[in-house]
């Protein structure tokens, strides 16, 4: 699956995320540009999945409408040492993932 990363979240997360091509959005120099046009620019680029850890990305965006699933990483922070540990369980959620779907992952 194409992933990208959000910007709130460190790039090294794609490290962890093998079997899939995980790019981040400081990488598409896509760095500032807001949700909406972010997620437009992700699915214009073929990108399936948004991973982030921005909790209330689904109530300031209709995502039902989103031809990409977003994936919510919900840790204790956003540091690499807070969301590293969730990535065994992002990878065994990917291939169930649908397009227009949020999905949170937590400790």
């Amino acid at each position: 699956m194409r992933i990208l990363i959000d910007e709130c979240l460190n790039w090294r997360l794609g490290r962890a995320l093998t079997g899939h091509d995980a790019v981040s959005v400081q990488k598409m120099g896509w760095s500032g540009i807001k949700n909406g046009k972010l997620l437009a620019l992700a699915v214009e680029n073929n990108f399936e999945v948004f991973l982030t850890a921005d909790r209330n990305l689904s109530f300031q965006q209709d995502l039902t409408e989103v031809a990409i699933a977003v994936l919510v990483v919900e840790a204790d922070g956003i540091q690499l040492k807070h969301t590293l540990p969730l990535m065994p369980k992002v990878l065994a959620l990917l291939p169930t993932l649908r397009p227009g779907t949020v999905v949170r992952v937590s400790a």
